[in-house]
């Protein structure tokens, strides 16, 4: 994760900072940084869940089908625990469109 932070490229929303980099084997794969944010443990967990859904089923199938594995890492900022569903699903998938696009 480090790594990543330090090293990938940033794209930041109102709700989410998402880091992208190249990942070392053949797999996109998804984490995940969920603050405390002075929160209680249920509604940390219910963000996490609903991060976690929109990277299962919106972003590591699109980046599997385009073929260009990619390390992804959302990190959530205070704001994002009052977000709706859809709200942070938009963010995550523009943070993300521009990898399948990119002619490199």
């Amino acid at each position: 994760m480090r790594r990543l932070i330090e090293l990938g490229t940033r794209k930041s929303s109102a709700h989410l900072e998402v880091f992208l980099g190249t990942p070392p084997g053949p797999r996109s794969r998804l984490g995940l940084i969920v603050p405390k944010h002075g929160r209680r443990i249920v509604d940390r967990n219910l963000l996490k869940r609903r991060l976690r859904e929109i990277g299962r089923r919106e972003v590591l199938p699109a980046l599997d089908a385009c073929g260009r594995p990619t390390d992804v890492l959302i990190r959530a900022r205070g704001r994002a625990y009052g977000a709706e569903f859809e709200t942070l699903a938009r963010e995550v998938k523009h943070a993300v469109e521009g990898v399948c696009s990119d002619e490199s």
